[in-house]
């Protein structure tokens, strides 16, 4: 469909470089394999110099100026696989009408050739976008979305204004599973709406050190959720000891990138408790960013039940004491959970 080709920003999207074509629940347990699985978590990139990226915790050769941009993307089984997702430093998964789930990924670290398919915007992934100071990225959007959109509520751009000039409709899809936008014309984007790529507003995450272990809580090694009765938003998490990561299977698939063919490594999924509320007879949802409540942890082959609170705009793991909960540094996949049924209901673990 489109070739892959990762472009990894330093200094701004003014200064891009363009790297080579690539391939699109609390007690502790100690035993002679969490002894091995220490020492891999002690290596640790960090060792190569004191830059970090802010989204992953990452070691980075060169101070990320990049503002964070943030890509609704469609996670309709025709929509799968989907473009440009390993390259996101985080991704959330939440409800947009109905069962269905909507990908919102957020890119700062990197940003691949092309992201897709993309798809239409809620007032919640506004709200999430706004957190960040993200410049968002969708192709439609439900009314109140449109209001706040139209309102300035974020930068942005959007696939009703710019379809078929920005955004470009694959052939081998179909309507509304085949809107895709390419990096370099979300950069023309940004351009077009007087939108600035500065990294200004500085988000707060905490990251283990490389000399932490970071191993709380209970061991398991697979958790599942499930969005509905379908088991196409069925999704598992599998622990990897060797790496350390977690791949990922949606009805039983793994979950690829379209642009490099790899399947996603994940080192922490974390599941935060929210109220949703159906708004309208297309099943439409309103989902509470702000109110805090209970959340899984899950990273190092271990699960921890923690809270969450809204940090700065953005929903975070957070410890009884309210200090952030630490990362594992690499990428993370956050899901939004209905209180009901609420988590012990949807969320399902394996030791």
């Amino acid at each position: 469909m489109f070739k892959s080709k990762k472009l990894f920003i330093a200094m701004a999207f003014s200064t891009l470089l363009i790297g080579g074509c690539s391939k699109d629940s609390s007690e502790v347990k100690e035993d002679d394999t969490n002894k091995v699985d220490e020492e891999t978590v002690m290596e640790d990139p960090a060792q190569q110099g004191d830059k970090f990226a802010p989204l992953t915790g990452e070691a980075v050769k060169e101070e990320i100026t990049q503002r964070p941009i943030m890509v609704t993307i469609n996670n309709h089984p025709k929509a799968r696989p989907q473009s440009g997702i390993e390259a996101a430093d985080i991704i959330y998964e939440m409800l947009a009408e109905g069962d269905v789930t909507r990908l919102l990924a957020v890119y700062q670290s990197e940003l691949p050739e092309t992201v897709g398919p993309v798809r239409s915007a809620r007032s919640y992934f506004i709200d999430l976008a706004k957190g960040f100071d993200a410049f968002y990225v969708a192709h439609g959007y439900s009314p109140e979305a449109k209001s706040m959109l139209t309102n300035d509520v974020v930068d942005n751009i959007n696939g009703m204004e710019y379809d078929g000039t920005l955004f470009k409709r694959s052939k081998d899809r179909v309507a509304p599973h085949n809107s895709y936008i390419t990096s370099e014309n979300i950069v023309d984007g940004a351009k077009k709406v007087g939108a600035s790529m500065s990294y200004r507003e500085k988000v707060s995450q905490a990251f283990y050190e490389p000399d932490e272990r970071g191993k709380i809580g209970i061991e398991t090694s697979r958790v599942d959720v499930t969005y509905g009765n379908s088991e196409y938003f069925h999704n598992s998490y599998l622990y990897d000891h060797q790496n350390n990561r977690y791949g990922r299977q949606s009805a039983g698939v793994d979950t690829k990138d379209m642009l490099t063919g790899d399947t996603l490594s994940i080192a922490n999924v974390l599941f935060l408790e929210m109220k949703h509320r159906t708004i309208d007879n297309e099943g439409r949802q309103e989902i509470d960013l702000t109110s805090g409540g209970n959340a899984y942890v899950f990273q190092n082959g271990y699960m921890r039940e923690v809270k969450w609170a809204n940090i700065d705009g953005i929903p975070m793991a957070v410890e009884e004491s309210g200090e952030l909960v630490k990362l594992v540094p690499g990428k993370s996949w956050v899901h939004f959970i209905p209180t009901s049924p609420g988590l012990k209901a949807m969320v399902k673990t394996q030791p």
